[in-house]
C-alpha cells in the first residue's frame, strides 16, 4: 500500500509528494555527471515540480548546496537523504534508508568525508544516532536549516595557510 502525501506549491495547488526512488545505473549526479552508484557514503535525491525524475547527488552536501544556490531556482517537492543510522554499510547505504531531509539530524564537521572526498553533511533519522556518530567521528549535530551556507557553498580542499598565501594576506 502506498501512502500519498501532498505538498502545497507557491500557486496554492496541491502537488503529490513523490516517494523516494531506488538508485539505479541511470542515477547520475547532477554536478559530477557520474553514476551515483560509483560513490560511497550518503546520497541525496531532490524531486522538483513537473519533473517525474529525481535529481541525484553523490553527496548530501551537494544536494543542500543545490537547495541554497541562487542559480538553482526550482520549486522543490521533496528532498530525501540516506539515514546513516539505518545503513548497514557506509559505502552503500541501501534503498531502504531514504528519509525526508526536513526530519533528519545532520552531523557536520566530522572526520568522515562524502562520496566525492569532501566534507559531508551526514544525515540520521534520530538525534541519538547522530550524537553517537559524533562521539566516534567528531563534528556537531544540527538540523537542515542550521547547516551554515558556508559549509555547503564554500570552497573545499584548499588549506587555509595556502589560501592566505594565495591572496597575499600574509605579507
Amino acid at each position: 500500500m502506498a501512502i500519498t502525501i501532498s505538498a502545497c506549491s507557491e500557486q496554492g495547488a496541491y502537488i503529490e509528494m513523490p516517494l523516494p526512488v531506488a538508485l539505479g545505473e541511470d542515477s547520475v549526479g547532477h554536478y559530477c555527471n557520474m553514476t551515483i552508484l560509483e560513490h560511497t557514503g550518503p546520497k541525496a535525491q531532490i524531486h522538483l515540480v513537473n519533473n517525474p525524475h529525481p535529481i541525484w547527488f553523490s553527496q548530501v552536501r551537494d544536494g543542500i548546496a543545490f537547495l541554497r544556490s541562487p542559480e538553482e531556482n526550482y520549486e522543490t517537492v521533496a528532498v530525501y537523504v540516506n539515514d546513516m543510522g539505518k545503513a548497514e554499510d557506509w559505502d552503500f547505504p541501501g534503498d531502504d534508508t531514504w528519509i525526508d531531509a526536513q526530519k533528519a539530524w545532520f552531523v557536520i564537521g566530522s572526520a568522515k568525508t562524502g562520496g566525492m572526498g569532501t566534507p559531508e553533511a551526514i544525515p540520521f533519522g534520530e538525534e541519538q544516532s547522530a550524537s553517537a556518530f559524533v562521539t566516534e567521528n567528531g563534528g556537531v549535530v544540527v538540523r537542515l536549516a542550521e547547516i551554515p551556507d558556508a559549509y555547503v557553498l564554500g570552497p573545499v580542499g584548499i588549506d587555509q595557510k595556502q589560501e592566505v598565501s594565495m591572496t597575499g594576506a600574509n605579507q
